[in-house]
């Protein structure tokens, strides 16, 4: 867990721009005038299976969101929309990708956090952080997310809960914003044939590189959010964002998920870059 608030973390220009988007967009109204548009609540569903040839336990499911970005251009139906989503899959096991809340972690915030992911009844749930909440209170996201029933991984590692303990989330802290250690995260695994590895961004994948794994599960890029039929036009800080914008790739023997997300940041519109959550066979 975060020993202390890592507010300071955040770049200049980019509490300049939070403070300026703090005042524009008060009252949340951005967000109001996005739920109104057509097909704000279309939220696609990609699908994925991980083989256990070791196992005889009986199957099981995850379910991987990131990115909800609570905050005045993300509206609340919307959020509430992914959720239902994933409850009516009847996950085992939630994993939560980062990024909960944009600019600032306010008590308002926090409870739509507890709440949407409270509302998930599962054998487990675990989380890592992304830069937004790195950049705002990180100590009363991870106390709402524990409320809820979250484990929130920095550089640990995991095994499921029996009957899927051959399978083990490495969960890495954000590699941008965060203080990403790959080694000490998998120095927690023990043995267990099946890794899955939790980050918040693309980037994660550098320091994870040098170890096994089966797949990586990250967020940060919402695709672009707004892209072209071509690819996106702007993209996150992160070098290997434009490399892994959205959906799946392979790197050496391993598979890839980034996820588009869920919320908005900076525009309260996507263009070509829908909403996702990931539904996950074991």
């Amino acid at each position: 867990m975060p020993a202390a608030v890592r507010r300071g973390r955040i770049p200049p220009r980019r509490r300049l721009l939070e403070s300026v988007l703090n005042v524009a967009y008060a009252g949340d109204w951005p967000a109001r005038v996005w739920h109104r548009m057509a097909g704000t609540a279309d939220i696609s569903v990609a699908r994925h299976r991980i083989a256990r040839p070791h196992s005889t336990a009986r199957p099981g499911r995850m379910a991987f969101i990131s990115d909800l970005h609570i905050g005045p251009t993300t509206p609340v139906p919307l959020l509430e929309r992914a959720f239902d989503i994933i409850r009516r899959a009847e996950p085992d096991v939630l994993l939560l990708g980062g990024d909960y809340v944009f600019l600032e972690a306010t008590p308002a915030r926090l409870e739509v956090l507890g709440r949407l992911v409270s509302s998930v009844s599962c054998t487990a749930k675990l989380a890592v952080l992304g830069n937004h909440d790195l950049w705002t209170d990180d100590r009363a996201i991870v106390r709402t997310l524990e409320g809820a029933g979250a484990t929130v991984l920095v550089n640990q590692a995991v095994p499921l809960p029996e009957p899927w303990d051959d399978v083990v989330v490495v969960g890495l802290d954000d590699p941008w914003t965060g203080q990403c250690d790959a080694p000490a995260a998998f120095a927690g695994t023990n043995g267990e044939p099946v890794r899955v590895v939790l980050c918040h961004g693309p980037d994660g994948l550098r320091p994870a590189g040098p170890f096994a794994f089966d797949l990586f599960l990250c967020g940060h890029t919402h695709g672009g959010h707004v892209a072209t039929p071509w690819g996106p036009v702007f993209m996150p800080e992160g070098t290997l964002c434009r490399q892994y914008p959205g959906g799946f790739a392979r790197i050496n023997d391993a598979d890839v998920y980034v996820s588009r997300g869920i919320g908005g940041v900076e525009v309260p519109f996507r263009t070509f870059a829908p909403p996702d959550v990931l539904l996950i066979d074991l």
